[in-house]
């Protein structure tokens, strides 16, 4: 694309929609215009006011125009997004896109298209809001040295969990104050039952080590059983929990990959990482760990990486999936040990779990602990366990410690 010649179609006018309009309209060296915008009900009441012109409820107003060559898509249903990228793909326009929802649940097909019909989706919004993990990990880490990316990637339970361990809150106000803010949605069952950060991480997971893990493969649990107990245990260890999402090596064959509460100790980067915001950690051979830090949630973050996108388009730039290429790509695994807190009252935890090795057992009258090890797998087989409101889990880290003394 030569410069002064991205005529955009845009899909969405929510937050982040309204958010690119403005950030595009504020900056000189964007080279590119809003050419029409396509939404469900073009009189409904926005906070920023556009040309009326612009406004259309059909998607053919898009495609049918010959001078658009950037689809920009910020709906926010998976299936939608998934008809206008694919649809886009398939005509050879050029896509930026925030949806990680149907990103991680359609990647291969994705990548496939983007082959067939030589054009480009292009998609760092949908994994850590300002963060640029997508491609620093294309570009900058496009080697076989790394060995784990690491973090959180979801502000809304960070939010959460700020407000809890620096704020003293209690998680039902801290849960309501987050969705006064709109960091969390009316139903915030996406973010804080761990999903949000799954679908960041099995896109990440892509580019990082050249694998697609279909999402119920995962092991995943969120934050909403957490109790007063589990905080006050982690208070008495100079603990935070924090939702944490990692792919990891395991050795030079295999790798794993799960998202879980963890309690992060004060000697971690992410300890720090606070209120809405996202960080990761990323650690390879000889470079030991690199941090990136920003925020992972709002209208204007993450537009910023929407226009971050839209820019690349001017040097026609795509991801290129090298790793993907690799002969001697890792095989993922759930056969690994993993050490965990888990705190119950009457679900039978040990009988189900069968620990490999416990640490610590604390019975008392309201609640139980155990910190033991036990293979991952188990923990997949037994998933169900972690939906019962008594029982809560969390990460005590392993990998890698003894690179951190």
């Amino acid at each position: 694309m030569s410069k002064q010649s991205i005529k955009i179609g845009l899909f969405g006018f929510g937050t982040v929609g309204q958010g690119v309009y403005t950030v595009l309209g504020q900056t000189k060296n964007a080279h590119a215009e809003i050419r029409r915008i396509c939404v469900r009900d073009i009189n409904k009441p926005r906070e920023t006011v556009v040309p009326h012109e612009l406004l259309t409820a059909d998607a053919d107003d898009i495609f049918n125009d010959p001078d658009i060559n950037l689809i920009v898509e910020l709906v926010d249903n998976a299936r939608a997004s998934y008809d206008i990228v694919t649809r886009a793909l398939r005509m050879g326009i050029p896509v930026v896109s925030g949806n990680k929802a149907m990103i991680a649940r359609h990647l291969p097909e994705l990548i496939e298209l983007q082959q067939k019909y030589d054009t480009a989706l292009l998609y760092d919004a949908s994994s850590c809001g300002s963060i640029p993990v997508i491609r620093n990990l294309e570009e900058y880490y496009d080697n076989d040295l790394l060995l784990e990316v690491k973090g959180i990637l979801n502000g809304s339970t960070n939010y959460i969990l700020s407000r809890v361990f620096d704020h003293g809150e209690n998680y039902d106000a801290a849960l309501h104050r987050a969705q006064q803010l709109g960091f969390a949605e009316s139903d915030p069952s996406f973010d804080i039952d761990g999903y949000d950060a799954l679908f960041k991480l099995i896109i990440i997971t892509v580019h990082a080590l050249g694998r697609f893990v279909p999402a119920e493969k995962v092991f995943t649990v969120g934050i909403s059983n957490i109790h007063e107990a589990d905080i006050q245990y982690a208070r008495e260890k100079g603990s935070k929990i924090k939702l944490v999402a990692q792919v990891a090596k395991v050795d030079d064959s295999h790798f794993t990959m799960f998202v879980m509460p963890e309690l992060v100790d004060k000697s971690k980067y992410i300890y720090s990482v606070d209120d809405e915001y996202n960080g990761v950690v990323i650690r390879g051979e000889y470079y030991d760990r690199q941090f990136m830090f920003g925020k992972g949630a709002g209208g204007y973050p993450t537009a910023s990486s929407i226009l971050s996108d839209i820019m690349a388009r001017l040097h026609d730039y795509r991801y290129e999936y090298k790793k993907m290429a690799y002969v001697d790509r890792p095989e993922y695994t759930t056969d690994i040990e993993v050490r965990v807190y888990i705190r119950y009252s009457t679900t039978d935890v040990p009988g189900r779990l069968n620990f490999s090795h416990i640490h610590e057992l604390h019975l008392t009258e309201q609640s139980n602990c155990i910190i033991g090890d036990i293979p991952l797998s188990r923990l997949m087989e037994q998933r169900d366990i972690f939906d019962n409101d008594d029982v809560f889990i969390a990460h005590i880290p392993t990998f890698y410690i003894d690179r951190d003394n």
